[in-house]
């Protein structure tokens, strides 16, 4: 239970340094939020519970495939605000997006490789 806390923890505190960073700057905010100190948490962690390297190897190129969908979010988002979309349904609508381009990223890797 303390090792659960402890990760817990870790990675709640990368989120809150993300956001009190922003709040200053929001280049340092997206530079802390654009390293990849999640991945980098779950391949320690996964390590440390499992202590097999080809898992990690494994996460790691599933990692790269699917960050190329996620990117829709970061696009849609502020072209949606810009047209004068609200926050909340541009927010929505970036996160539909998304969602459909990963479905179709995941289709994509079951019929020509990975996943």
């Amino acid at each position: 239970m303390t090792e659960y806390a402890i990760k817990v923890l870790l990675s709640a505190l990368v989120i809150v340094l993300v956001t009190e960073l922003a709040k200053r700057s929001t280049l340092v905010g997206a530079l802390i939020a654009s390293l990849p100190l999640t991945s980098l948490l779950a391949f320690g962690w996964l390590y440390w519970d499992t202590r097999d390297a080809s898992r990690v190897a494994g996460l790691s190129i599933d990692i790269f495939w699917l960050v190329i969908p996620s990117l829709a979010l970061f696009l849609v988002l502020p072209y949606l605000i810009r047209l004068g979309w609200g926050f909340w349904i541009s927010l929505l609508a970036a996160i539909v997006a998304t969602v459909a381009c990963y479905g179709v990223t995941v289709l994509a890797l079951r019929k020509f490789g990975s996943g």
